[in-house]
């Protein structure tokens, strides 16, 4: 009896053992829970690096594409400025040829050639064609105001004395109006009449009556080089040539179907107008535009005096240089 109740008291001792611990609420126990959520951590991981690795490769695939076409564009800005500093160059060497045939006359026709890839447009104009503002009179300089501004005759009449005003070293007003020191300060200007002649051509627009506009349309037709009262009519353009009481649009026809050589002393194409002979001052306004196969284009406006410069080497002597500008 004793030995069954102790195998009795062993079993029940290992029931009791046996038996599960009592789970707490709510809570499942999966042997293959905590192995999978690190491997899920991981997978994920991996993907964030991805994106980030695929992140970094294309911005730096787009900063190199960038920087491709930015060094192309420049490139090609370069060759186009380059093909119309040889136009510039080119111009000067054709103006100076002694062959009457290949010579081109500066008066403003426009010359066409192909450099390279690029083909150029260039116009080259003696100064001596142009209205100096330092010498041009008031019937002069009224009448580029007319024909090139488009004003009306007393308006041109007063901005022409707006211009000797501004060069002349007295303080009294021309008789067709004109603008001195009071004038300016009525007008708002923190300055008055320069009373000295002109440096530049750009100093046209702080006369008084001048307007962006208006300076746009008379700039191509006026110099500080030239020291003539009158401008030259074989090298005026038809706007000058107007102003100065000739047919422009007629003398300009004629230019455009005279062949090169006729033009000069004893040539058969002079016919009955006048102003197809003229001094030359050997200093150049050249515009010469650049344009690429690929339509990038490039402008040079320059004006140069023919001799040499403060450079060895150098056939011209810079007065006035643009590069870049758009065309006009």
């Amino acid at each position: 009896m004793r030995t069954a109740r102790a195998i009795g008291t062993t079993t029940q001792g290992i029931a009791r053992r046996a038996a599960p611990l009592p789970a707490c609420a709510g809570e499942r126990r999966d042997p293959a829970t905590a192995p999978g959520r690190s491997r899920g951590a991981a997978l994920l991981l991996v993907l964030w690096l991805i994106a980030l690795l695929t992140a970094l490769i294309g911005a730096f695939a787009l900063t190199a594409r960038t920087e491709n076409l930015q060094g192309r564009v420049m490139v090609r800005g370069l060759v186009a400025q380059n093909a119309a500093r040889a136009g510039l160059e080119y111009a000067m060497t054709r103006v100076a040829m002694n062959d009457p045939k290949l010579q081109w006359q500066p008066d403003g026709r426009p010359h066409r050639w192909r450099f390279g890839d690029a083909q150029l447009e260039i116009g080259i104009v003696d100064e001596n064609g142009k209205v100096d503002l330092n010498q041009g009179d008031a019937t002069v300089l009224a009448g580029l105001m007319q024909s090139a501004g488009g004003l009306e005759q007393a308006e041109a009449a007063r901005l022409a004395a707006a211009i000797m005003d501004w060069r002349d070293a007295d303080t009294l007003t021309q008789p067709a109006g004109g603008a001195e020191d009071a004038d300016y300060a009525s007008a708002g200007r923190p300055y008055g009449a320069k009373d000295a002649e002109f440096e530049s051509v750009a100093e046209l627009e702080q006369v008084l009556g001048f307007t962006p506009a208006l300076y746009e349309k008379i700039e191509p037709h006026v110099t500080v080089y030239s020291g003539r009262t009158r401008p030259e009519p074989a090298f005026a353009s038809k706007e000058v040539l107007d102003a100065i009481g000739m047919n422009g649009t007629q003398i300009v026809e004629q230019r455009r179907r005279t062949q090169p050589g006729s033009q000069l002393p004893g040539g058969t194409g002079g016919g009955d107008l006048p102003g197809l002979v003229g001094e030359r001052s050997g200093t150049y306004s050249i515009d010469s535009r650049a344009r690429l196969a690929d339509g990038r284009e490039a402008v040079l406006r320059a004006v140069v005096r023919a001799g040499g410069g403060s450079m060895p080497g150098m056939a011209y002597t810079p007065l006035r240089w643009e590069e870049g500008a758009s065309s006009r």
